[in-house]
């Protein structure tokens, strides 16, 4: 993956999203699709919406923008900031971490962690979030007021690493991939001529229920909906052996089945993926994807639904990591899929 496509992915992942402070990151994405959408608009909540103008049906591809993190939940008389988290941040890889408080002028900190040296082995299990504090070394609490405020938003401070054969690895894949994708597959899908109308969708506040995508799925109400996010990958080591799935890294997408996943909708996708020679692997999902899907497929009368997954390793760390094939050929599925979405039928079939 190279030129325009990497540099927007590249824009994508060095722009902080947090649950609630996406605004920065969807920026980014409507300035891109505006290049080749006919219409580009935003809603209260700052999910944002790309169309294709065309005939029927109307179909939705959406990935959610915001990402996991952290909030000022307090400032101390120390001057170190107390904490909450933003989303399903994990108390196992927070401490010893670089972060960034984002205000209008950025302020670097530190999530500390008591030497090694100074700890009682007692103390060696990890401290909840509400635990730990972040440190941006102030004197005092009055100084660290005059530089942040209660309710700041806070990231990880982790750039893009370039691994071998393909591989990256960076925080917040989950889920800024997930928007590249939507818009790349409008891009495609425009460019194959797509004869049905194609929404590309970021949608916002994922991270804390699929807020974002309840207020889009019920607003644009489009004949077929996919969401496109991250699945885990199971084949890194550390994952229990009946935790396992088969997918694999560089194994390509993902199609879903059951729960959320619209039989007709996943038999186009597979077709569509036979016909143009693109691998995918098959994931179950007997009880719900834990993704946009799950609100998609509930809103208004029930939207046709799927989930397709981008394999990723070490989810909800600073170090997630994907295979960049498997990212750009998701995005050659659904924009195939999308410019053929008029050859099928979604309701389901006795």
């Amino acid at each position: 993956m190279n030129g325009p496509e990497r540099e927007f992915l590249d824009a994508l992942l060095a722009t902080a999203t947090p649950s609630g402070f996406e605004a920065s990151g969807q920026r980014e994405w409507v300035a891109y699709v505006s290049e080749f959408a006919d219409d580009v608009y935003t809603d209260e909540y700052g999910n944002a919406v790309a169309v294709l103008e065309g005939g029927d049906p109307t179909v939705a591809i959406a990935g959610h923008c915001d990402e996991i993190g952290f909030m000022v939940r307090d400032i101390n008389d120390d001057g170190s900031l107390s904490l909450t988290r933003i989303g399903g941040s994990d108390k196992t890889v927070s401490q010893g971490q670089h972060v960034v408080v984002h205000t209008d002028d950025p302020i670097p900190g530190i999530i500390g962690q008591t030497a090694i040296h100074l700890r009682d082995e007692s103390e060696n299990s990890y401290s909840e979030v509400r635990e730990q504090h972040v440190d941006i070394g102030a004197e005092d609490g009055e100084e660290a007021e005059s530089l942040v405020e209660v309710g700041d938003p806070i990231t990880f401070a982790q750039t893009v690493s370039e691994l071998a054969n393909g591989r990256i690895a960076a925080r917040g894949l989950d889920n800024r991939i997930g928007v590249w994708a939507a818009a790349e597959a409008l891009r495609r899908a425009s460019e194959a001529g797509a004869h049905a109308t194609i929404c590309a969708v970021s949608t916002v506040q994922e991270e804390v229920g699929l807020k974002g995508a309840q207020m889009v799925g019920f607003d644009l109400d489009p004949d077929v909906a996919i969401a496109t996010d991250v699945t885990h990958a199971t084949d890194g080591p550390g994952v229990p052996g009946d935790r396992s799935t088969g997918i694999e890294l560089g194994g390509g997408p993902v199609v879903a089945r059951g729960s959320a996943n619209h039989p007709q909708v996943v038999e186009a996708v597979r077709g569509v993926a036979a016909d143009a020679d693109i691998d995918y692997q098959l994931q179950a999902a007997g009880i719900r994807t834990g993704t946009d899907a799950d609100a998609f497929f509930v809103s208004r009368g029930g939207i046709p639904s799927l989930n397709v997954g981008v394999p990723n390793r070490y989810m909800h760390t600073p170090v997630e990591m994907l295979d960049l094939g498997d990212l750009d050929t998701t995005a050659e599925l659904l924009g195939a899929f999308a410019a053929r979405a008029d050859e099928f039928e979604y309701a389901v079939q006795f």
